[in-house]
């Protein structure tokens, strides 16, 4: 139990896939200083009839706004953590938001048909994915033609990929950079699919 435990706490500080035992620490209102759930729907151009994808939501911090910003349209939350997702489902049936759908998924592949979303974003989850490229192009499969793919980073995690880096993974995998809203430690970078 010791080394379980011990395990857990090591990964919660260093790189790699965030444990969902420390998932309150991702509800933590001060987040709001650095990208609040507001200040995300404006970065991601959201329009009312928008089919949304939101990749390794955990808890469902920005979700709720998301998806009530979404009048006509559902909010897709994925995650490789059942437990992230039942805590999300639990979260959003509280604010009585029920215009989501939730999916676990493998860490390999997305079980939707091909552009299906309008908008898919993801923030500080990028750097923990292991095989990025494989990722991406999932996404870039997944994508409407001249659908927007959003990451947003934050200062102080272990995962945190720098603007270039995405820059690079994205353009590699056909995406073409569209805005950058932030700074380096703190950003959203927005590309498009090509159309």
């Amino acid at each position: 139990m010791k080394d379980k435990r011990s395990s857990i706490i090591t990964r919660f500080a260093k790189k790699g896939i965030f444990p969902y035992q420390f998932a309150f620490t991702l509800l933590i209102p001060l987040r709001n200083v650095f990208l609040s759930p507001k200040k995300l729907i404006q970065r991601l151009e959201l329009k009312e009839n928008d089919n949304v994808l939101e990749v390794g939501a955990g808890p469902g911090y920005f979700s709720s706004k998301v998806a009530k910003s979404l009048k006509n349209s559902k909010l897709t939350l994925a995650d490789i953590q059942s437990e992230m997702l039942d805590l999300a489902k639990k979260r959003l049936t509280k604010k009585k938001v029920f215009n989501v759908e939730y999916h676990l998924c493998n860490g390999v592949d997305f079980p939707f048909e091909t552009n299906k979303f309008d908008i898919i974003y993801m923030v500080t989850v990028l750097g923990e994915i292991e095989n990025k490229q494989q990722y991406v192009k999932e996404f870039y499969r997944l994508l409407c033609p001249n659908g927007i793919i959003s990451i947003s980073e934050q200062g102080g995690d272990p995962d945190k990929m720098s603007i270039e880096e995405i820059k690079d993974l994205l353009h590699d995998c056909g995406f073409e950079f569209d805005k950058l809203y932030g700074r380096k430690s703190n950003f959203t970078i927005n590309f498009r699919k090509k159309s």
